[in-house]
């Protein structure tokens, strides 16, 4: 007879009987947030994934919300974005990307059709509905299907977008967007270094999961990464902390916010790590 070990409370029940132990898990799991059976011969296996089919791969389609639009990135939008990044004039959007800054609107356009226009990574121009120009980009990356997980990368805000509602609209869309496909896991990946990125992560609902050290050379430099993720069981309340910050109640007559989106997912996340020395 089986048991089921339940990761919110930390105990165990019989499959048969429902009967709860209160004994913990297995210490040598470490910190696990799966939820695990013990096979006949006492082993923890995970649990049998049998109400869940893979989803189908995120199609070029338009995402829309109150604040930005998201359209599928081609070289009608190189124009708009290279002014709207040559507005950082220290270059700092682009010392943590593997790519970039380019010299001229032409190198840009170059790169945009050689390396955004396919299927993965899937990048999307973010398009100020305001401004009603292109002001950002960011795309879905590592489309893995048959597992139910998906990357969101490539985040680019220029001055324009960053600090604002659509830069987290953005992101809540393209999550939705993947949760509602029928994935199960919602990456964030970063190089360890990037204290922004790190915490931007955190403050949208990923949890830290841990550090690949060495795990790649980008610009001739090493780069640590960090890891962060949401899962499907999470999602319910990431998306109502995320649609309570967006709400027009949540900004005063001068578009200031009243409740800081970092406090309403703080109690969500796994682990909270935002310094990046750990």
């Amino acid at each position: 007879m089986n048991l089921v070990y339940c990761s919110h409370c930390g105990s165990r029940k019989r499959q048969a009987t429902g009967a709860w132990f209160t004994e913990p898990p297995n210490k040598e799991l470490g910190n696990t947030s799966m939820d695990y059976e013990l096979n006949q011969i006492n082993q923890p296996i995970g649990q049998i994934v049998d109400e869940w089919q893979p989803p189908p791969h995120p199609g070029r389609e338009t995402m829309e919300g109150r604040f930005c639009r998201l359209e599928p990135l081609d070289i009608r939008h190189a124009e708009d974005l290279y002014a709207a990044y040559a507005l950082d004039v220290e270059g700092r959007n682009w010392t943590y990307l593997p790519y970039g800054p380019f010299e001229t609107p032409a190198d840009f356009r170059t790169w945009i059709e050689q390396y955004c226009c396919g299927s993965d990574p899937l990048f999307y121009a973010i398009v100020d509905l305001t401004k009603k120009e292109a002001v950002g980009v960011a795309s879905y990356l590592r489309i893995a299907p048959s597992n139910g997980s998906i990357e969101v990368g490539h985040i680019n805000y220029s001055p324009l977008l960053q600090r604002t509602p659509a830069a987290t609209e953005a992101m809540y869309l393209m999550m939705a967007r993947a949760f509602d496909l029928g994935y199960r896991r919602y990456e964030w990946k970063c190089n360890a270094l990037n204290a922004t990125s790190r915490t931007a992560a955190q403050r949208l609902g990923f949890s830290f999961e841990g550090i690949f050290r060495k795990a790649t050379v980008v610009k001739g430099r090493n780069r640590d990464t960090a890891w962060y993720a949401a899962i499907d069981h999470e999602w319910p309340a990431i998306k109502a902390a995320l649609l309570q910050w967006l709400s027009p109640f949540n900004f005063d007559e001068q578009g200031k916010q009243r409740t800081r989106l970092a406090s309403l997912t703080a109690p969500i996340l796994n682990r909270r790590i935002v310094d990046t020395g750990q």
